[in-house]
């Protein structure tokens, strides 16, 4: 009988909503980044060899890889009617079995080995061979698994509009599951309210007061190419935690790691945005330039092993953020004194403590975070961390009242020294709100809306101008 034939499930982007390939390929990237890509180009032009390369390089958990909840569906309600369901995939064996183990799928599998990668005309073979000529219902979900829906009773065809038309003019039944992606999810992989944190291109401008708009423009260009910089980043990042991401309250509902985003898409996102941003630093200077070449690819070290390196990846945080700074001076050609680098890098090392703080100070156990090296037990040091970079930070800021630049700028040096009081505050309470976890795990776009801290930061800009006697100049100039 009809309902009583195996139902055959492709597994990447069919039962999957990932892809097991590029699943092994970035895990291999953050547990033997040289053997991978060794691996890569070793065997680009033999696939079944790749993967299995890959399966030996890496350990990944199957289980957390997420499901196409109506191909499942359809699963079960096989099952309940007594039909075998089976993994079919171009995948490694090794991986397919282990994902039927995990749904309580039929042991029966069809994979790759390391001689035979099963795609295509190739896995049309091996299941006709095994249940005849439309002795089988087949899912997937490209057009080269018309090459088996051709040979299956009847076709499961997801997200893939075109081949459902297809196997229907042929006069194939066809039950159509949803599938794909949406553009929104792949722009929100980008991670664009993290773009924000570029506001800090802005810094030397506003210490040099140049305010024309040639400058302004110039930086804005510059935050532009950073920003889509660190997107590229923020896309390799996500890839390389997919797992530690899906063990993560909050973060296994990211776009790689929710499967919402297929995992190719996001590389090819992640490689248009950081093109981009190379393109432009390059129109704006070659010291723009540079500083972006060193900005990608101390965040990629970070991203591949730094940040799982204690207080290591503290101190990088802070670089990454000071470093944005130094681009923002070049982009606008404009000087940046010593002491406001002394003064942003160990307030960057207390905002790097607070976002671990956070992250343990949030978890459920003592246990280390997945991915991390820290936590619960770590948190008076941390803690410790913090107050010694606010102390670092503030003296910075009182020495540079006494320079030569401070002079020039800033007549009414004691309201530079007042300004020490709304920066503390407002250093000491990131530290506290860290510390008790109330705050976002990312401690600058939490900054940027905390309406109280705005406010503190809003009062430090103004007596600074009014230091410098900018207000005056302008309410001249406009009544004038």
């Amino acid at each position: 009988m009809a309902d009583k034939k195996p139902l055959v499930l492709d597994v990447d982007g069919t039962f999957l909503r990932t892809d097991l390939l590029f699943e092994t390929f970035w895990a291999g990237l953050g547990q033997a980044p040289v053997e991978t890509i060794k691996a890569a180009f070793r065997f680009l032009s033999d696939p079944a060899r790749l993967k299995a390369r890959l399966v030996d390089l890496t350990e990944v958990r199957t289980d957390l890889m997420p499901v196409n909840e109506d191909v499942l569906s359809a699963a079960r309600e096989a099952q309940a009617a007594g039909r075998e369901v089976v993994l079919a995939s171009a995948s490694n064996e090794a991986l397919v079995k282990s994902l039927a183990r995990d749904h309580g799928l039929s042991e029966r599998v069809f994979a790759s080995t390391e001689d035979r990668n099963l795609k295509g005309k190739t896995k049309a073979t091996a299941l006709v061979e095994a249940y005849g000529e439309g002795g089988f219902d087949y899912a997937g979900n490209d057009d080269i698994d018309r090459e088996v829906w051709a040979h299956a009773d009847r076709a499961l065809v997801v997200g893939d509009e075109g081949s459902a038309k297809a196997m229907e003019a042929q006069g194939k039944p066809v039950i159509r599951i949803e599938g794909g992606y949406a553009l929104r999810k792949v722009a929100k992989a980008l991670r664009p309210h993290q773009w924000v944190k570029n506001i800090l291109l802005f810094v030397p401008v506003m210490a040099a007061h140049e305010f024309s708009l040639a400058t302004l423009g110039l930086v804005a260009l510059g935050m532009i190419a950073f920003s889509l910089a660190a997107s590229s980043i923020y896309v390799v990042n996500d890839l390389l935690d997919l797992e530690a991401d899906r063990l993560h309250v909050k973060k296994k509902h990211r776009p790689f790691a929710s499967g919402a985003v297929p995992i190719s898409v996001g590389m090819a996102a992640g490689f248009g945005a950081g093109l981009i941003a190379l393109v432009l630093a390059a129109w704006l200077n070659p010291a723009f330039l540079g500083i972006i070449v060193v900005y990608m690819g101390l965040s990629l070290a970070y991203s591949l092993k730094l940040k799982r390196m204690r207080w290591i990846d503290i101190a990088v945080l802070a670089g990454l953020y000071t470093i944005r700074v130094i681009a923002g001076a070049f982009a606008a050609g404009v000087y940046v004194s010593g002491y406001l680098l002394v003064f942003i890098f160990p307030a960057f090392l207390m905002l790097g403590a607070v976002k671990r703080l956070t992250e343990v100070t949030l978890a459920e156990g003592d246990e280390r975070l997945p991915g991390r090296g820290y936590g619960k037990p770590d948190r008076s040091d941390l803690l410790n961390v913090g107050i010694i970079g606010i102390a670092i930070a503030l003296l910075a800021w009182f020495g540079y009242s006494f320079t030569g630049q401070a002079e020039d700028l800033y007549p009414t040096r004691w309201l530079i020294w007042l300004c020490l009081i709304p920066i503390t505050w407002w250093l000491v309470r990131m530290l506290r709100l860290g510390y008790f976890g109330k705050q976002d795990h990312d401690p600058i776009v939490f900054a940027l809306k905390d309406k109280r801290g705005i406010g503190l930061i809003l009062i430090v800009i103004a007596m600074m101008f009014q230091a410098a006697g900018l207000w005056e100049k302008w309410f001249s100039q406009v009544v004038g």
